[in-house]
């Protein structure tokens, strides 16, 4: 068990927050919640989660994750939508990493009840 912070910026413990979904003891309720689940797999390296949570009709054969990549943090910029009343939703954050971030808009869909990541537009 580990009680070091979850890599999403929240402040719990990685087990008990984002390390649920990637267990698969419990499925992100929100379209925010897979897109930290999703970032916290990043930084854990983890692209058999990365490519279970993307949606089917956009994911990738295979991911290739570089393993020198050192994601630094997370900071949820907007959230549209996304709850557990709604099928789609998007998330724009920034995602920073030595050397720089990435900003993007990203769109979830619910697909057989689950919240999955569709794509993703650059921002800057």
């Amino acid at each position: 068990m580990s009680t070091r912070t979850c890599p999403c910026g929240l402040p719990t413990s990685y087990d008990d927050c984002c390390g649920r979904s990637h267990t698969g003891a419990a499925a992100a309720p929100t379209a925010e919640a897979l897109m930290r689940s999703r970032y916290s797999a990043f930084v854990q390296g983890d692209a058999g989660y990365l490519l279970r949570t993307w949606h089917p009709r956009t994911r990738p054969a295979r991911l290739d994750l570089d393993p020198g990549m050192r994601w630094t943090g997370l900071e949820i910029l907007a959230t549209t939508d996304g709850s557990a009343f709604h099928t789609t939703g998007t998330v724009t954050f920034r995602a920073s990493f030595r050397g720089g971030s990435l900003h993007e808009r990203s769109r979830f869909e619910r697909v057989d009840g689950a919240w999955v990541y569709v794509d993703g537009e650059f921002l800057d």
